[in-house]
């Protein structure tokens, strides 16, 4: 089972962070979004246009479970791949320490650039993000062993607070 799992909306750094504490601990690092790209052969952002985002979800969860597999690993999960009640479900029973990267819109706005390759962001951008957030953030927060408040601090530090947590 993997060493510790990130979840997070959008720009709060699961990707980045996750590479580091994975080069810090000597772990593989596994984020699902790649996963599921490499998988199928097809970006994200074309999946949910020419599948749709059932489609999507559905190899987002294959991910997850693969991911879940790989002993040893830090593992990052998309913005939406703990959200369905079966990913929570499978989560909650792997009793593996999980990561709520925790960020405000103002920090994540520069870092997601709010374009055209996420998908559930398209229209107006910020208001997506925030309507995403606030409907995410309880199961982010029901899964979390740790929330770690990103916004101030630097990758370093994020991962010094992973490393303590685990």
């Amino acid at each position: 089972m993997p060493r510790v799992i990130l979840i997070g909306p959008p720009g709060c750094g699961k990707s980045t962070v996750g590479a580091a504490i994975a080069r810090r601990i000597g772990s593989d690092f596994i984020d699902t979004d790649s996963l599921v790209e490499k998988n199928y052969g097809h970006k994200i952002s074309d999946i949910f246009v020419d599948k749709g985002e059932d489609f999507f979800r559905e190899l987002e969860f294959k991910a997850l479970e693969d991911g879940l597999n790989n002993p040893h690993c830090v593992l990052s999960l998309g913005g939406g791949a703990p959200i369905s009640p079966r990913a929570q479900e499978l989560l909650r029973t792997k009793q593996i320490p999980t990561i709520f990267l925790d960020v405000s819109l103002a920090v994540a706005a520069p870092r997601v650039g709010f374009n055209r390759d996420r998908p559930l962001l398209l229209g107006n951008p910020r208001a997506q993000w925030q309507g995403l957030s606030q409907t995410r953030r309880p199961i982010y927060e029901s899964l979390a062993t740790t929330v770690i408040k990103v916004d101030a601090m630097s990758v370093s530090e994020i991962v010094d607070q992973i490393e303590k947590a685990i």
